[in-house]
């Protein structure tokens, strides 16, 4: 009898077992191959801004032009080419977050990954202490940088850059 009952305590921790596993495979796959399905995009799509006059991701990056103001962030690499957002006096949030201000599906991007802010005129690029790191052309930003027009931030497969 206590052989029985040995096997048979055996047979359900191997099920359990095996559900937890099960699940956990189901939580990493959803959260790997939701991709765009679930998430917003809070700027308007390609289609939409080249409709506006944006004209589109194909173009070349802009040179840089000091003493000018930045009015638009522009996506020039990734998903979201061609993808245009007005800047105004508050802050852009990047990252995969649903309330980010520019939310982008890419797998190298964290959820909260960087934020523009605006100071004085200027605009300043911050991590937000994400994994894969923000790069302001081809240097890691460590801290507040200030971005020149027209100088590519680079999120994961993402660039994006800021335009008079």
């Amino acid at each position: 009898m206590d052989e029985l009952v040995l096997t048979a305590a055996r047979i359900g921790l191997l099920v359990l077992l095996w559900i937890f596993v099960f699940a956990v495979v189901g939580v990493v796959r959803r959260d790997m191959f939701a991709g765009g399905r679930s998430r917003r995009v809070v700027a308007p799509p390609r289609a939409a801004a080249a409709a506006a006059g944006g004209g589109g991701g194909g173009q070349a990056p802009a040179k840089v032009r000091k003493g000018r103001a930045a009015h638009q962030l522009v996506v020039t690499a990734g998903q979201l080419a061609g993808t245009r957002i007005s800047l105004g006096e508050t802050q852009i949030t990047i990252g995969r977050a649903e309330d980010s201000t520019l939310v982008i599906t890419d797998d190298y991007a964290s959820a909260r990954h960087a934020r523009l802010v605006p100071r004085a005129g200027q605009w300043y690029i911050e991590d937000l202490g994400s994994t894969n790191g923000t790069y302001l052309d081809r240097s890691k930003v460590s801290g507040p940088t200030p971005v020149p027009i027209g100088v590519p931030i680079r999120i994961g497969r993402t660039s994006i850059e800021l335009r008079p």
